[in-house]
């Protein structure tokens, strides 16, 4: 009885050794400890750490900008077409922040307008025609500038994983190549290796779960955001080329 209790004692002193091993501490540990060991490991570890802070960055960025445009949405359409004249409405647009993407559309129609009237016979294209192709350059150019940061979302949130995976292939490698090496095939010994190994496929879904949440969301948002300056490119079009806002 009392050897049976050496005997559970002893290999729970053995789990708890493995599972002192296993740790991001003790990965780091030996890390830094032996950094020509672990070249590959650190290569993939502080990309894991600049693509997360990349990744974060852009989405509140994209949190900044999306909040902004959601109270934009209504109320700069709201100044243009309530301005009692196209020069109020015009001057109302004029006096909104350079980042503001619904004035900026206005604004181009705008000129657009005036731009045909001043060529009069010697332009070639109808008033309509000259404010759509104004109007649809605008959209294109405010839609483009929507899309910043999602490319870097897309790529973190389909790579990172990989890039963790990476990072465990090698450490397992590594892993095998030492209990070659010593000779020493126990779990105990098998299982810190293994298990810091794992811990970078780990790191690559904490880092690719965020931006994928981050890019469907912001996905859905931008493409409402796009309807709404659809929409108001076109009440601008037959504002500009008839002289009044057809509804």
């Amino acid at each position: 009885m009392l050897q049976e209790l050496f005997i559970a004692a002893a290999a729970g002193g053995n789990a708890n050794n493995a599972l002192s091993q296993m740790g991001f501490e003790h990965l780091i540990h030996e890390m830094t400890s032996k950094p020509g060991d672990f070249a590959v490991s650190w290569v993939v570890l502080l990309t894991l750490v600049l693509m997360s802070a990349m990744s974060w960055y852009w989405t509140v960025i994209n949190i900044f900008r999306t909040t902004r445009l959601k109270s934009a949405s209504d109320r700069v359409p709201g100044l243009f077409w309530d301005a009692a004249n196209a020069q109020d409405a015009i001057r109302a647009m004029e006096e909104q922040p350079a980042s503001e993407p619904f004035s900026k559309i206005a604004l181009d129609a705008a000129q657009a307008a005036a731009h045909h009237q001043q060529a009069g016979a010697a332009e070639t294209l109808s008033r309509s025609e000259f404010v759509d192709r104004a109007l649809r350059q605008a959209v294109t150019r405010e839609s483009n500038r929507l899309q910043g940061g999602m490319i870097l979302l897309a790529t973190v949130g389909a790579t990172a994983p990989f890039v963790g995976l990476l990072g465990t292939v090698w450490g397992i490698y590594g892993a095998l190549i030492k209990i070659g090496a010593t000779g020493s095939a126990s779990i105990d010994a098998v299982a810190g290796p293994v298990g810091e190994a794992l811990i970078m496929t780990a790191i690559g879904l904490f880092v690719a779960i965020p931006a994928v949440f981050a890019f469907n969301f912001f996905s859905k948002i931008n493409s409402a955001t796009v309807s709404k300056f659809d929409t108001f490119a076109h009440d601008l079009h037959d504002f500009f080329a008839t002289g009044s806002r057809v509804r």
